[in-house]
């Protein structure tokens, strides 16, 4: 029988597990399903379906987790300051992405890049209304919540749920940006883009400024691939 101790020590190891996978297991999901789309290729069916199967995925995964975001909770939205830094910030981000992009400052290619076209060149619309849904909407609450509000955090105490962002320091908040850079292959502006987003976690303690900054990118980074057909961005 475990002594009140043990018992004591496991449900500290339970509390803090279920919070650390509720902020891992979405991203974790989101870039498995996109690994898979090179053997869907392989098998004869299109692989670019499997960017709506893991919206979908992931979605449901935020939703059957959102008691554990406290970080989102109500009452934890930006003031009307706030919203614009978010808003001006996501806009710069997006400028300084498309503009961001001789050889130096990329590196390798795109493993699973996503044209929306068919044999003919006409728009699959389908398609593109579930990129821009996962990336305006999906991405920036399952992307912050894992890079900014669980591994920054958790760069600064192992027991990253008593981190206040306001208080993180530099060393975590470059650590967490340097992974960060690796997912990317643009890795000066992924590298602008994350200490942008984190810096405006640390400034505000708030990581609906986080989200909103980063679906702004997202959003305006849709459209000008739309706009202009420039389907590397994608």
């Amino acid at each position: 029988m475990p002594l009140p101790s043990d018992r004591a020590s496991a449900a500290r190891l339970s509390s803090f597990e279920r919070p650390a996978v509720a902020r891992v297991l979405p991203f974790a999901l989101f870039m498995l399903l996109l690994a898979l789309r090179g053997a869907v290729d392989d098998a004869g069916l299109d692989g670019r379906w499997i960017y709506g199967v893991a919206v979908l995925v992931v979605g449901a995964a935020l939703v059957f987790f959102r008691r554990d975001y406290v970080e989102l909770a109500r009452g934890s939205g930006p003031t009307l300051a706030e919203a614009a830094a978010a808003l001006g910030v996501g806009l710069a981000v997006f400028a300084l992405w498309v503009r961001l992009v001789e050889p130096w400052m990329v590196l390798g290619e795109p493993s699973a890049s996503f044209v929306p076209l068919d044999a003919a060149g006409a728009v699959i619309w389908p398609l593109v209304a579930l990129r821009l849904a996962g990336a305006a909407l999906v991405v920036p609450l399952m992307e912050e919540l894992f890079w900014r509000a669980f591994l920054m955090r958790w760069i600064e105490d192992r027991d990253f749920r008593r981190v206040d962002a306001r208080r993180v320091g530099a060393k975590a908040l470059l650590l967490s940006t340097f992974v960060f850079v690796l997912a990317h292959t643009q890795w000066l502006a992924a590298a602008i883009a994350g200490l942008a987003y984190a810096g405006l976690y640390r400034w505000s303690g708030k990581l609906w400024v986080a989200v909103i900054a980063h679906a702004v990118t997202n959003a305006a980074l849709g459209a000008y691939v739309l706009l202009t057909g420039q389907w590397r961005f994608w």
